[in-house]
């Protein structure tokens, strides 16, 4: 009997089987499969390497020898990791593509010189190989994080001359093969984001990650276009070339972004539907007082009108897996309240396949501000619990992501990290 109930069962599940696949095929090309859904909040946290943020530690790039150099680094990551794992923290943001080089063994892009001092130069082993075998047997995801149009930190001469010399060997850096794509804006070198090609190119690097590496997910931070008054983006001329059918500048740049993000979004679910598309957006989209849909805040900066990043738009289209937002300010700050945009953000995700994960700003925990005074106020951890508070009441936000590492070790926020240890090592 219990033979013929479970042939009964076997006929059962492959015919749904079959009418699943049957279905599938019938949606066509657009049909989107979801990465694997877990019943686990994200704990994460993000691991700059940009200037040597968080990594490599500095010490390393003094010794005299290349082994030393390794050794040093390899344990700055396993410590790293180590420490992750007693605070309760389940996700990785490893900055892989800090600017135009790459800390993979990539065949687009140098070697960063992060781990040497020089561009370009073999570093010896692959940090992101490395860092995912480390984090995976530590039961961490890893998601690659990149900065996709930053090329350098700086338009020094020595800059200069370090790009060029990438030609004597490959890969070159893409200042060196393509500089008519390079503009400077903000005091540093940047890729024009209204070059096709340079979308393509773009594309061409995620492409390249999600191919070669087991990642958990890929994330773009939110330097989209990044400017200032003193160094804006010149691309006056790429505007006449392409922007013909916009009604101004700010409408073009921003339907550039979301050309990139939807080429990107496409391939990685053409080559790997598994793994999740996230961006990290600076936490205010649009004041209400600018637009309807917009947040009560009063924010200086919104990332729709100085990033050229229509967020919101992202989200609604299911460009995105998920969104991280930035919001990097107290429940107190009265102009960008941090339960308000929590409130606003879940209300955009809300009804969408796209995950919220809450950005949340641990630097800033302990450091005395005259304008936000919450954060040294029982070292911070009234504060944090405050907005991990907010977290949990709004059933949209899926999760919390960190800024960033090295914070985990500070003296300024010691009680922060036993309280969370206490939240999230516990809770698991």
């Amino acid at each position: 009997m219990l033979s013929e109930i479970k042939l009964l069962c076997w006929g059962l599940i492959m015919i749904s089987l079959m009418t699943m696949v049957s279905c599938s095929q019938k949606a066509g090309p657009e049909k989107r499969q979801e990465p694997a859904l877990t019943t686990e909040p994200m704990r994460g946290i993000w691991l700059a390497t940009v200037a040597g943020l968080d990594w490599p530690p500095a010490e390393s790039l003094k010794v005299t020898t290349d082994a030393d150099r390794i050794r040093l680094q390899k344990r700055a990551l396993t410590d790293a990791l180590d420490q992750m794992v007693k605070t309760g923290i389940n996700t990785v943001f490893f900055q892989v593509k800090p600017d135009g080089t790459a800390l993979w063994h990539s065949d687009i892009l140098p070697w960063s010189d992060v781990m040497t001092g020089s561009v370009g130069k073999e570093p010896g082993y692959d940090p992101l190989a490395f860092m995912l075998k480390e984090a995976h047997s530590r039961g961490i995801k890893l998601h690659a994080w990149l900065n996709p149009y930053r090329v350098s930190m700086n338009t020094r001469p020595e800059t200069v001359a370090a790009l060029n010399d990438t030609l004597q060997s490959s890969p070159s850096s893409v200042y060196a093969l393509h500089p008519e794509w390079i503009r400077t804006a903000s005091g540093r070198f940047v890729l024009d984001p209204g070059l096709p090609e340079v979308r393509n190119w773009i594309t061409g690097v995620v492409a390249e990650l999600v191919k070669k590496y087991d990642v958990d997910g890929i994330q773009f931070d939110d330097y989209f276009y990044y400017e200032t008054p003193q160094s804006p983006l010149e691309d006056e001329t790429t505007y006449r070339e392409y922007g013909k059918d916009f009604p101004d500048k700010a409408s073009w740049r921003r339907n550039n972004t979301l050309l990139l993000i939807k080429e990107v979004s496409s391939t990685i679910r053409a080559l790997k539907p598994d793994i999740e598309f996230g961006v990290s957006p600076a936490g205010v989209w649009r004041n209400k007082a600018d637009d309807p849909l917009g947040s009560d805040t009063q924010a200086g900066a919104p990332s729709y009108d100085t990033a050229y990043a229509d967020t919101r738009q992202w989200v609604k289209l299911g460009l995105l897996d998920y969104i991280a937002p930035q919001l990097y300010w107290p429940v107190g700050r009265k102009i960008v309240r941090y339960d308000v945009l929590a409130g606003w953000w879940s209300d955009v995700v809300r009804g969408t396949d796209t995950r919220l994960y809450i950005g949340m700003a641990l630097y800033k925990i302990g450091t005395s501000s005259a304008i936000e005074p919450d954060w040294t106020i029982e070292g911070g951890v009234p504060e944090l619990k405050r907005q991990l508070d907010v977290n949990d009441a709004l059933p949209e936000v899926d999760g919390a992501i960190l800024f960033r590492q090295a914070f985990l070790n500070q003296p300024q926020t010691d009680k922060a990290l036993k309280y969370l240890q206490n939240r999230w090592y516990k809770a698991q």
